[in-house]
C-alpha cells in the first residue's frame, strides 16, 4: 500500500472480502464510495422514502469523512445516483441540510437498480481537505 494512503472502514464484512474501503484518503484528497442507506443493524433505512435514504447515505459519509480527518465542509463534488430519477427532488431536498455550506458540484443520475432492491438512492462523495 502506498505511504499516505489511509483507508477508511465502516465496519462492512464484504469490504475485506471483496477488497472496498468506505473511504480512501491519499494525501488531501479523500473519495468517498457509493454508500448505501444502510443503518448500523444492516438493514436498509427508509425503505419506500428517498429523502431518508438520501440522509442515511449523507450521515454515512460524515462518518467516513470524520474518520479520515475531514468533515461535510471540504466535500467538492458529490454523485447522486437514484433508481427512480423522477424521485430527484427529494435527494435533493435532503442533500442540501448537508451540503449548503461546501456547495459542492453535483451529477444527478439514474440506474437500472442497486445490488439490494430496497435502496432507491446511493451517494459517492470526494473532498478536499485545504491545507
Amino acid at each position: 500500500m502506498a505511504e499516505g494512503r489511509r483507508l477508511v472502514s465502516n465496519g462492512n464484512p464484504m469490504e475485506s472480502i471483496v477488497g472496498f474501503s468506505r473511504a480512501v484518503r491519499v494525501g488531501n484528497f479523500i473519495a468517498v464510495g457509493g454508500t448505501a442507506p444502510v443503518g448500523p443493524d444492516g438493514q436498509t433505512v427508509g425503505i419506500g422514502d428517498v429523502h431518508a435514504q438520501t440522509c442515511r447515505c449523507f450521515e454515512i459519509i460524515r462518518d467516513a469523512l470524520e474518520q479520515a480527518g475531514s468533515g461535510l465542509q471540504d466535500i467538492v463534488r458529490t454523485r447522486v445516483i437514484l433508481t427512480d430519477i423522477g424521485s430527484w427532488k427529494q435527494a435533493v431536498e435532503a442533500r442540501k441540510l448537508y451540503c449548503l455550506g461546501a456547495r459542492p458540484v453535483d451529477t444527478i443520475m439514474a440506474v437500472t437498480a442497486f445490488v439490494n432492491p430496497d435502496w432507491l438512492v446511493e451517494i459517492e462523495a470526494d473532498a478536499v481537505v485545504p491545507d
